[in-house]
């Protein structure tokens, strides 16, 4: 039997995609960026059989992808061009294994979609926090693999923070199973956070142990908008102190990204009748009723009228309001597609120096190319902003898209010298994999390799990926 027989005997009906037309979705990207080959696609049902197909790979010589919701923005989740690659999607396995509301754990499989895993929580009246664009199609192995963020990190923190215990199948096909749910474990090395972040070059995530928290019972979400960008940061200061740190989110949004959505993207609309350049998208919550947060974001917003940081603002009056206002931070995501040509960065400064990175960058770039349009938003309350460019108006793509490495040295020099990161929730993958030689120090690039050739001495696990 060859190999590729082997395979589809051992996966089983529907588990061995070999067909050019039916292997092609996992082949590329989701930006359309990255088209590689494989072999095949294995869809694997149980950790046993996920195993199993890393074992037979591994003693082939074959190289292995591990790809979750095929989601990801920087081609971490696709093969390579050339060479002989296995694909091994996790989409049927998708489990969600346990429920402990006492200790407040969910243990879900690799391949559940993410918005399961919310409504899973939501059902048992428990909060699972991690909230994403995607969040209707990513799956908890990329989310974990990617070390994903999203809108809620200022409270609840990133992906890393949110997992107790891992299984993990290692390149040689040994199951490690760390799946515990404790919340004090001091007996050795976390070793799950080598995996976490790791973008499936050390191993495959088969299933984790997930953190829950009690579900809000009120949220305040309120539109406002800033005098300029150091009064954004004196917002966000004055919130969480009068909130007791009930501030869960707190987004950015310039004037530029909601007029595209404006033009582009069908429901949007001017939350004021005049415009302004900056806007802040901010929601609290609290898991008690009669919290009185609203009083207190009323008399926060009031004054930070008065003191001359807000120069307006309104809060929803319903959870219908909440959700059109939520509806704009989505829409100035799906506007810059039909707005043109994009490059985009996702970097991270400390919550102190956004307002001077966003400055310093937005001058630099708009005086290397008069007219792109800075497209600067995100999750301004962890310092994680989505500087993106689109093309001027009246330049054609290609010759834009051609800048693409002179644009991506400009702003991420000015990241650096703000001592930020070059991905703050997206990932390394294919995108910035050599770019991050030349921001990382030597040493700290020497671990991380010496990590790999210990875990993956064959270099099997994703390879050309992160390092």
């Amino acid at each position: 039997m060859d190999l590729l027989a082997t395979f589809a005997a051992l996966l089983g009906s529907g588990g061995f995609i070999a067909d050019d037309a039916a292997m092609a979705p996992y082949l590329l990207d989701w930006r359309k960026l990255y088209q590689g080959k494989a072999i095949g696609v294995a869809r694997p049902r149980n950790t046993a059989e996920l195993a199993a197909t890393v074992k037979l790979a591994g003693d082939a010589g074959i190289a292995m992808v591990p790809q979750s919701g095929n989601t990801g923005l920087v081609g971490g989740g696709v093969p390579l061009p050339g060479g002989r690659s296995l694909v091994i999607s996790l989409e049927r396995m998708n489990r969600v294994r346990s429920i402990d509301p006492a200790n407040y754990t969910i243990t879900v499989e690799a391949g559940c979609i993410l918005q399961h895993v919310q409504q899973a929580a939501e059902a048992a009246d428990r909060l699972f926090p991690l909230s994403l664009t995607a969040e209707g199609s990513c799956r908890i192995g990329g989310n974990l693999s990617t070390n994903a963020g999203g809108i809620a990190v200022l409270h609840y923190g990133n992906m890393r923070d949110l997992v107790l215990g891992l299984e993990v199948v290692l390149p040689d096909g040994q199951v490690w199973d760390g799946l515990r749910a404790l919340r004090k474990d001091n007996t050795g090395y976390d070793l799950k956070h080598l995996f976490i972040g790791a973008e499936g070059t050390l191993g495959i995530i088969s299933a984790a142990v997930l953190k829950l928290f009690p579900r809000p019972r009120e949220r305040v979400t309120a539109f406002a908008a800033a005098a300029d960008l150091p009064a954004t940061l004196a917002l966000l200061g004055r919130l969480r102190a009068a909130s007791g740190d009930a501030l869960t989110s707190f987004e950015y949004i310039p004037r530029i990204s909601l007029a595209l959505a404006l033009e582009y993207v069908s429901g949007s609309f001017d939350p004021f009748e005049t415009p302004h350049d900056h806007y802040l998208l901010i929601e609290l919550s609290s898991s008690s009723e009669g919290s009185g947060l609203r009083a207190i974001a009323e008399t926060a917003l009031a004054q930070a009228m008065e003191d001359g940081l807000l120069l307006d603002a309104t809060i929803a009056e319903s959870e219908a309001q909440a959700k059109k206002l939520w509806f704009l931070r989505e829409a100035i995501v799906e506007a810059q597609r039909p707005a043109g040509a994009g490059i985009k960065h996702d970097v991270a400064v400390p919550v102190a120096s956004v307002p001077d990175f966003l400055s310093e960058a937005i001058a630099a770039v708009g005086a290397r190319l008069p007219g792109v349009r800075v497209l600067a938003f995100g999750h301004l309350g962890d310092g994680n902003i989505h500087f993106n460019l689109c093309q001027p108006r009246e330049m054609p793509a290609a010759d834009f898209l051609a800048m693409t490495g002179e644009f991506n040295r400009l702003v991420h020099d000015i990241v650096a010298r703000h001592a930020g990161s070059i991905s703050a929730e997206h990932g390394i993958g294919q995108l910035r994999r050599e770019e991050i030689r030349r921001y990382k120090p030597a040493v700290e690039l020497d671990l991380m390799a010496k990590v790999k050739a210990a875990l993956d001495p064959r270099g099997l696990m994703n390879p050309g990926k992160v390092i």
